[in-house]
């Protein structure tokens, strides 16, 4: 009888690289939609279709640069200013006040256009210095002016609503409201997870929102024909109160989109994962939304985030620089699929071979049995 001693090897590897569900190089590949929350997509029209913009003038307005809309502004108040007071000059000249110097004007220190443009500026302005004053004998002089005055109202009304609106923008509010830098998978009661991390840098915490994700994929159809594909993720305990930072999960279970994802990615798989989180603003009362997007290069495979909630003596304190730092945990290198598969109970009792990432460090032991030979 000869018996053969077990041999035990131990291969020890360092984990010095962020291990990610894609290579770095697809950061510079042409995202859905960017970490910012806005789609490179561009409208190509055909030359002169401005219809849309100008049958919703407040919401161009109120959507373009602030130094283009103060350009437009300014531009509407001086041309005004210049229009009517050619109104005047006009009315003066065929009331015989521009040449005449005895003759009883239609409006009182008006004999130029000079006069004129700042009876206009002041009429408008309601600056009324009490030099220039309108008369009673010109009925076509008394009509200008109370166009003017509407006039006046209407752009004031307008100038202020969209400069209101503009600084009570839901944009403004929603970059205050941030997502973390990276997704993690890791292990969460005993199943592979999908998590990502949100909060609220203001001190008016958000006590109601809905996060939402989704999967968004390109598809190449028949003669070159090009369409997103879009397929909805189930999150975990999607109602949100952001009073502190909330980490939104999403189980790699049987119908997830991911199911069948693992750390590495399937060959040729192209996706973006797009969330969202809409919720109502405490200070103004309205909608806000705030998104992101992360690729398989912003999927860290086997880390979690740190921890940045601590209680203290009276209230709790959150630590925001510690809100994209992550750490490494033990994880398997599988797929939620592959995993679940292996971890049944019908599964035969074979030594099985276990790959773990774990922190700093990754033990592989593999151990060949005794042989026994009569």
């Amino acid at each position: 009888m000869r018996v053969e001693r077990s041999e035990q090897a131990v291969i020890d590897t360092s984990c010095t690289t962020v291990l990610t569900m894609g290579p770095k190089s697809e950061g510079l590949r042409l995202r859905y939609m960017q970490q910012d929350g806005k789609f490179p997509v561009v409208f190509q029209k055909a030359p002169g279709e401005w219809s849309p913009y100008l049958m919703d003038i407040f919401t161009t307005l109120v959507e373009i640069r602030w130094r283009v809309m103060f350009l437009i502004f300014f531009l509407s108040y001086i041309l005004s200013w210049l229009f009517f007071g050619l109104c005047y000059w006009l009315i003066a000249f065929v009331h015989g006040d521009v040449g005449g110097v005895d003759s009883a004007p239609c409006v009182e220190n008006v004999r130029g256009f000079t006069g004129a443009f700042l009876f206009s500026m002041e009429t408008q302005a309601t600056i009324g210095y009490g030099f220039r004053g309108m008369a009673e004998n010109c009925v076509g002089a008394i009509v200008v002016v109370t166009c003017q005055d509407l006039f006046s109202c209407l752009l004031d009304t307008i100038a202020i609503g969209v400069m209101v609106t503009k600084m009570a923008s839901a944009r403004k509010r929603s970059q205050t409201v941030g997502f973390s830098s990276c997704a993690v998978v890791n292990l969460r009661d005993g199943s592979l997870c999908l998590s990502w991390r949100l909060g609220d840098f203001r001190g008016n915490h958000i006590l109601e929102g809905v996060a939402k994700a989704m999967l968004v994929r390109p598809v190449k159809g028949p003669q070159g024909s090009f369409a997103m594909s879009y397929q909805e993720l189930r999150i975990q305990d999607k109602d949100i109160v952001l009073a502190t930072p909330a980490t939104v999960v999403h189980k790699l279970e049987p119908g997830s989109p991911l199911y069948s994802l693992g750390p590495a990615g399937p060959p040729g798989d192209d996706f973006e994962l797009v969330v969202s989180f809409t919720y109502t603003g405490d200070s103004t009362g309205m909608l806000h939304q705030t998104r992101t997007s992360y690729t398989p290069a912003d999927i860290r495979w086997g880390q979690r985030f740190q921890e940045m909630l601590k209680v203290t003596r009276g209230h709790y304190m959150v630590d925001y620089a510690l809100f994209n730092a992550t750490a490494w945990v033990p994880v398997p290198r599988l797929s939620a699929e592959e995993f679940h598969r292996r971890g049944r109970p019908a599964e035969d009792r074979r030594p099985r071979r276990r790959l773990f990432a774990a922190g700093e460090r990754m033990m592989i032991t593999e151990q060949v049995g005794q042989q026994t030979f009569l």
